[in-house]
């Protein structure tokens, strides 16, 4: 069942029913500031920090769901709705919200009122945009009276849920004209404040949120607004709010616009105050300034359009199939820039209060994103940089307003390192700037202790090596990038935390996981020091990946598959020994991108075991069997219900891994197969049984072990986004930069005549054309640059500003 349409000219998803199965949201924002919108108008607004700059307050687990957000009400005689149907639930004549890139369209029409909300964020500001549009569409004069609604946070988001004996006391307001101004400890310690303004005169307004709507009243039936009577309250602690109250009048045909401007503003502490108690109004009477007509709001949404276009120049196919078309070339890569902008911190699933900027989700995050603002990309994989400690280890998030490292989640995930050499080989790949590696980065953010880039890199190598178990593979410390394998918690107590407890915490649980990982990266960090001048460190760390190599082939292979780890007491995990969890993915894929046995047959049949044991309808399940007891040497993994998350769930940020290595053994069939699986626009049909988005990625797929196969959870913030756009882009698709040229070298279905693509790299715009005149899945039988024979598939660098014509004939 679906509940709305691709409109793909607009590069908009179109929903028009309003019950859809979980709400389904947007992001606006692309820098400082941003916002979450749902399909019904719920979600909030934050700068930089959801939790220690959140402006607007939102009820996550809510009964029912999606309740809290930026709404409108309409009062037409005492017919009260609103144009995003919740929360009065008023049936609409007509409704459809537009989510877009990075701004939303919301539309509802009842009883001769047509209302349409555009919510955006305009580029370089601290400001969200709601501009109103409120249309007679009937043949008599409408007056009606028309209510905006928001609930100001209390600034750190976890604190205004906690400490509530405290919050019911602080909020503070000032109103003047048309703006309500939240100012709560403002005259203490902080030098920020929010506004919320209109551009036309008010009738009334509201900043008290009981008093606006009644102490026992929810959303859905605000006193201030079904009595037509605004109350005029300024709150004096409790639950500060801002609402205006507009009296409309419209003629027949009559169309009027209204802009609201949520904004944020720091001052300077020497100017703080405009007099006594009195805020200083002047940042936030120059922001709202820049949008406060229509002609503005016109421009900026003009220039958000054309930022978008610009963006998803860079990498554009031409498949034939509309799906593929509308998932590479709009769809992924805007999920890539959300995943980028938020890590794991901010969803309608993360609350944005627990973590921060993931060091090994950020660094995985770039690879998807780093073709479209690479300047960008280079200022995060320094921020990540500046967290790891001397010896190559990192804290396992850090917070995105101060950049500074995060313990919460603990620390120890011995996988974290590596992920820095990907970031920073892709970005070199990508950018041609090897001047990243004379940067000096402090670690721990102590700038004393500033070493060049490289050398973080060489430290994340290291750490590694001087980190072995028994077996000579790589300790999993707290754990390797499954959270969920705790092998040294042991925990019998349920208040303990499974990632931040060590009960039995020693140096022999050993992750096959982290020994593909550093075999491929490992292999990475070695091309680096070749291309800088760098043998003797290219000789010597050759050395440690042949040894890893030769570890895993002697210990880590059970017959038919890779091990997934040895547990804390040297017995095997993911062996066909155990009773349980036979097989995992993680080091399957791992093993088998790092091509480790190709020339022995052992990835060929790590993944015929992958597709005989793990594939199944909705994708590639995470683990099989699946536990159906609790194993306390394993950990998390094993309390969740068979066939849910890490418990052989269909972790989609693991399925790119195995795509890939199925391109290197050239099976093109399987690859674009396990792609489709997982991607939204393939699953659009099943939107009933799916729940979330099908314009974006989830995180999880309930596996066939399920109560109900194919529901998905946690959409947007997950590594599916930018794996997924690398499996299909690079791999698939097969185009990929390196050092000196693209390579362009396809693993694409037998069936496949060829496709079209676009690809800007390094200033020049490369038009390639791929032919499979024979229909084989992989080879290239011959490339032309620009009419001219070229040896292999690596198209070299061209002149910056030139366009270059590229034909692929596959065979």
């Amino acid at each position: 069942m679906k509940f709305g349409h691709f409109d793909d000219a607009a590069r908009e998803y179109v929903i028009t029913n309003p019950r859809t199965p979980y709400p389904w949201i947007n992001y606006l924002g692309n820098h400082d500031f941003f916002s979450l919108v749902s399909n019904t108008a719920g979600g909030y607004t934050f700068y930089k920090d959801a939790k220690f700059r959140r402006l607007t307050r939102y009820r996550y687990n809510n009964v029912p769901v999606d309740n809290g957000g930026k709404y409108f009400y309409i009062n037409d005689g005492g017919d009260v709705w609103n144009p995003g149907w919740k929360p009065t639930k008023t049936e609409l004549e007509n409704y459809s919200c537009r989510h877009g890139m990075s701004y939303t369209k919301i539309a509802g029409e009842r009883n001769g009122i047509a209302a349409e909300v555009t919510q955006f964020i305009p580029l370089e500001s601290w400001a969200e945009v709601q501009r109103v549009k409120l249309k007679n569409t009937s043949g008599e004069k409408k007056k009606f009276k028309f209510f905006s609604f928001i609930e100001w946070c209390l600034w750190n988001a976890e604190d205004d849920m906690q400490n509530l004996q405290r919050n019911f006391s602080t909020g503070e307001v000032e109103v003047k004209d048309s703006t309500i101004y939240h100012k709560t400890e403002f005259k203490e310690r902080r030098n920020h404040y929010a506004f919320y303004n209109v551009n036309a005169p008010i009738s009334g307004f509201d900043t008290d949120r009981d008093i606006w709507k009644g102490t026992y009243n929810d959303f859905d039936r605000p006193d201030a607004v079904f009595e037509g009577e605004p109350r005029n309250s300024v709150a004096h602690g409790w639950s500060p709010c801002a609402s205006h109250c507009i009296e409309v009048e419209l003629a027949p045909g009559e169309e009027k616009s209204y802009i609201f401007t949520l904004g944020y503003i720091e001052v300077k502490p020497e100017d703080k105050w405009e007099s006594k108690s009195v805020i200083n109004k002047a940042p936030a009477e120059a922001l709202m300034a820049r949008f406060d007509s229509d002609e503005k709001v016109d421009a900026e949404l003009a220039k958000l359009a054309d930022y978008w276009t610009g963006l998803l120049s860079t990498i554009s196919v031409d498949s034939g199939d509309e799906r593929i078309d509308r998932s590479v070339n709009i769809w992924n890569q805007y999920q890539c820039m959300v995943t980028f902008n938020m890590s794991r911190s901010a969803s309608f699933f993360e609350t944005g209060i627990g973590r921060g900027m993931g060091f090994r989700d950020s660094n995985q995050d770039l690879i998807g994103f780093l073709h479209q603002v690479p300047e960008r990309a280079r200022e995060r994989i320094i921020d990540i940089a500046s967290t790891q400690f001397e010896d190559g280890s990192a804290y396992h998030q850090y917070q995105p307003l101060t950049k500074r490292g995060n313990a919460n989640l603990g620390g120890d995930f011995n996988d974290d390192p590596l992920w820095l050499i990907l970031s920073t080989t892709d970005y070199i790949k990508e950018t041609g700037d090897y001047g990243i590696l004379d940067e000096m980065v402090p670690y721990d953010n102590d700038e004393s202790k500033a070493t060049t880039h490289f050398e973080h890199l060489k430290r994340s190598f290291m750490h590694t090596v001087n980190n072995l178990g028994p077996h000579g593979l790589p300790l999993i410390g707290r754990a390797d990038w499954n959270d969920c394998l705790n092998l040294n918690c042991f925990s019998e107590d349920p208040n303990e935390s499974f990632q931040t407890t060590g009960n039995k915490k020693g140096r022999t649980a050993e992750s096959l996981m982290i020994a593909g990982q550093f075999v491929l990266y490992g292999n990475e960090y070695i091309k680096l020091c070749k291309e800088i001048g760098k043998e003797d460190e290219a000789a010597a760390a050759q050395v440690h990946v042949d040894n890893m190599i030769a570890a895993v082939k002697k210990d880590g292979w059970d017959g038919e598959w890779f091990l997934r780890a040895y547990d804390y007491y040297g017995k095997k995990v993911g062996s066909n020994e155990n009773e349980e969890g036979k097989i995992f993915i993680e080091s399957q894929g791992f093993c088998g991108m790092a091509g480790i046995g190709l020339e022995d047959g052992l990835v060929k049949k790590s993944m015929d075991s992958v597709k005989e044991h793990l594939d199944c309808e909705y994708g590639i399940v995470l683990n099989q069997p699946a536990f159906t007891k609790y194993v306390v040497e394993y950990g998390e993994i094993s309390t969740y219900p068979a066939g849910y998350k890490e418990n052989a769930g269909i972790f989609c940020h693991n399925n790119p891994w195995i795509m890939i290595a199925e391109t290197l053994i050239g099976d093109g069939d399987r690859a674009f197969d396990y792609w489709a699986k997982i991607t939204p626009a393939f699953l659009e049909e099943i939107s009933d049984l799916h729940k979330v988005e099908p314009y974006v990625y989830a995180q999880m797929i309930a596996g066939k072990d399920a109560f109900k196969p194919g529901e998905a959870k946690n959409a947007w913030l997950t590594g599916t986004a930018a794996w997924n756009f690398v499996a299909i882009t690079q791999y698939i698709l097969g185009v990929k930069p390196d050092y000196n040229g693209l390579s362009v070298n396809p693993c694409i279905p037998k069936d496949w005549d060829g496709f079209n693509f676009t690809r800007k790299f390094r200033g020049a715009t490369y038009n390639i054309t791929v032919k499979n005149p024979e229909h084989v899945s992989k080879g290239v039988k011959s490339l032309t640059v620009n009419g001219a024979a070229v040896e292999g598939f690596v198209v070299p660098t061209q002149e910056a500003g030139s366009t270059v014509d590229v034909q692929i004939v596959m065979g």
